[in-house]
C-alpha cells in the first residue's frame, strides 16, 4: 500500500500508558479501555496494545475487553513466544506487530533480528497468517532486516525511529532519518505495508508521515503525556494536526 494523492497516514494511538499509571496503584483506574474509546472518537485509525510477558502495564482482561470493544483496528504488540502466539490466536487482533522483548528495559529499545532467526519467524507468521492475522515486524531501519522480513512472509514492516526520535544534533537526526527512508523504499519495493513508530512526538512526527511509502504511525507515550494534561480526545486531534491532517 502507498499513500494516496491526499497523503493520509494512519495514526495508531498506544495506550499502554494509561495502563501504566493504573497499574502504579494496581486499581482500576485510569482504564485503558476507555481511553482507547475517547482516541476512536476523536479520529484515531486504530489501537495498539503492547501485552508483555511481565504484565507491567496492560493485563490479559485489557486485551479481551479491547477486542470486543474497538471499532477501528486492534494492533497487538509481543513478543514471538509461544505463550504469546497462543493468546493472539484465541483473541484474534487485526494485526499482530511481533516486538524483542527484555524484562528489565523500560521499553522497546532495537527493532526485531530477523535475518538471524527466519525459520522461527516463518512458523509464527504463518500461524498467525493461517487465523487471519495480519503480521507486522519491528524492526530498525536497516535494509538487511527489512529484506529477511519480507523472506519470512511478514505482511508489514514497523520501522524504529526511536535513534531518530532521539538525535541530539541536526546531523544524527539528518543520518537517521535518511535511513529510515531507505528502509521505507526497500519495503515498499518489497510490497510490505511500512509503518513507522517510537518515540514520535508533537514536533517530530511530521517529517516521518511526509514520507511517501509510510502509511501509519504508532504513537504512545507523547500523546498520553499530552492527555494527562488537555484530555485523550484533544490530545489525539493535536497530533493528527501536527501530522497534518484535519482536526
Amino acid at each position: 500500500m502507498h499513500k494516496t494523492g491526499s497523503g493520509y497516514t494512519r495514526l495508531g494511538v498506544n495506550v499502554d500508558h494509561v495502563a501504566t499509571v493504573r497499574q502504579a496503584r494496581a486499581g482500576r483506574v485510569p482504564d485503558p479501555v476507555e481511553a482507547a474509546v475517547l482516541a476512536e472518537l476523536a479520529g484515531c485509525d486504530l489501537i495498539t496494545i503492547h501485552l508483555r510477558e511481565d504484565r507491567r502495564h496492560i493485563q490479559d482482561r485489557d486485551l479481551a475487553i479491547l477486542r470486543r470493544t474497538v471499532k477501528t483496528r486492534l494492533n497487538l504488540e509481543m513478543a514471538a513466544t509461544q505463550e504469546m502466539v497462543k493468546i493472539a490466536l484465541d483473541v484474534k487482533p487485526d494485526t499482530v506487530t511481533l516486538v524483542p522483548e527484555r524484562r528489565e528495559e523500560l521499553t522497546t529499545e532495537g527493532g526485531l533480528e530477523v535475518a538471524m532467526n527466519m525459520d522461527y519467524l516463518k512458523k509464527v507468521i504463518r500461524l498467525l497468517n493461517d487465523a487471519d492475522i495480519r503480521v507486522s515486524l519491528f524492526v530498525d531501519p536497516d535494509v538487511d532486516q527489512v529484506k529477511a522480513s519480507h523472506r519470512v512472509g511478514a505482511d508489514a514492516v514497523e520501522i524504529h525511529t526511536g535513534k531518530y526520535a532521539e538525535a541530539k544534533t541536526r546531523s544524527e537526526a539528518e543520518t537517521e532519518y535518511g535511513k529510515i527512508v531507505n528502509a521505507a523504499k526497500v519495503a515498499h519495493k518489497l510490497k510490505m505495508e511500512v509503518v513507522a513508530g517510537h518515540g514520535l512526538d508533537y514536533k517530530n512526527v511530521r517529517a516521518v508521515v511526509q514520507i511517501p511509502e509510510i502509511v501509519e504511525v504508532n504513537i504512545g507515550h507523547s500523546i498520553v503525556a499530552r492527555a494527562l494534561m488537555v484530555g485523550m480526545e484533544r490530545a489525539v486531534r493535536e497530533m493528527k494536526k501536527a501530522m497534518g491532517g484535519a482536526i
